[in-house]
C-alpha cells in the first residue's frame, strides 16, 4: 500500500477527484492549505497599498491505495491538475505499513 499526497491549485480539486473516481479510487482526505515553491509568492494591491502574499491557496490531498493502483492514481492526479503554468503543485508517494477500519477492525487492503 502506498500513501500518496498531492498538492494542487484549488479550482482543480473537482477535477482532480472526477480523474480519480473515473479510475476506481473514491476515497481520499482534501485539506485546505497554505504554501509556495518556486512561485515565492505574488505582489497584490489592496486599498491603494501593494504587499506581498508569501503563502499561496492550495489543497492537499491524502489518498491510501493498493501498490498497483499508484500509477493509475498518479497519472488521474497530473493529468487533472495541469494547467501547464507555475504552481501546478507536486505529488508524493510513500510506502503505508498498515490500515485499520476502525469500524470493523479491517486491516491493510480491506480497510482502504
Amino acid at each position: 500500500m502506498k500513501k500518496v499526497e498531492a498538492i494542487i491549485k484549488p479550482f482543480k480539486l473537482e477535477d482532480v477527484r472526477e480523474a480519480l473516481s473515473e479510475v476506481g479510487i473514491t476515497g481520499m482526505t482534501a485539506t485546505e492549505v497554505k504554501g509556495f515553491g518556486r512561485q515565492k509568492g505574488h505582489t497584490e494591491l489592496y486599498r491603494g497599498a501593494e504587499y506581498v502574499v508569501d503563502f499561496l491557496p492550495k489543497v492537499k490531498l491524502e489518498l491510501v491505495v493498493a501498490s498497483d493502483q499508484v500509477a493509475a492514481c498518479i497519472e488521474a492526479i497530473t493529468n487533472a491538475a495541469r494547467t501547464g503554468k507555475i504552481g501546478d503543485g507536486k505529488i508524493f508517494v510513500t510506502p503505508v505499513e498498515q490500515v485499520i477500519r476502525i469500524r470493523t477492525g479491517e486491516e491493510d487492503e480491506a480497510a482502504i
